[in-house]
């Protein structure tokens, strides 16, 4: 089935989340899965609760805070590794099939777009590190709305912002 809209999460889905702690690997150590997968879950956590309670506050502050929380239930992680693990997020690695995917469905005709939790400044940070910027339309930050998904309105800004009916974008 053709759209006329495809648009992507950014984070685990374009981007690997899981990058940032590959890189220093060998500085984290033999537990750096398990803080991956702690920062990662804390992250999505933090932005549905804030969503649920109405109180918004950017992508990078919860980001900031699930590594806190991680780097506490891991131990044997460096907590001086902070820093090194929080710019390495900046410029997170694209999945390799990525950038191929995207330039079909850019030739086909469709509009493409990232819909994102991410700040509009850490989306413009990872978009242009793995070079997407070319193939990209849009990228739609909830910082505009100042709720996380799966509120309805995140999604309202694609369909509103490029006037389409919901049926004619695939998310």
């Amino acid at each position: 089935m053709h759209h006329a809209a495809y648009v992507f999460d950014a984070y685990g889905t374009l981007f690997d989340v899981h990058a940032a702690v590959r890189r220093h690997a060998g500085e984290i150590g033999p537990d750096g899965q398990l803080l991956s997968e702690i920062w990662r879950a804390k992250q999505l956590e933090y932005s549905w609760v804030r969503t649920l309670m109405g109180a918004y506050a950017d992508f990078w502050q919860l980001t900031e805070q699930a590594l806190d929380f991680a780097l506490r239930k891991v131990p044997s992680a460096d907590r001086g590794l902070r820093a090194k693990l929080l710019e390495a997020y900046w410029h997170l690695d694209c999945y390799p099939e990525v950038p191929a995917v995207l330039k079909a469905l850019k030739a086909s005709g469709a509009r493409l777009a990232i819909l994102s939790n991410g700040s509009p400044e850490m989306l413009e940070a990872a978009v242009k590190s793995a070079a997407l910027d070319q193939v990209l339309d849009d990228v739609f930050s909830v910082d505009a709305v100042r709720r996380f998904k799966a509120d309805p309105s995140v999604y309202d800004m694609v369909t509103t912002g490029w006037r389409l009916y919901p049926g004619a974008v695939s998310f």
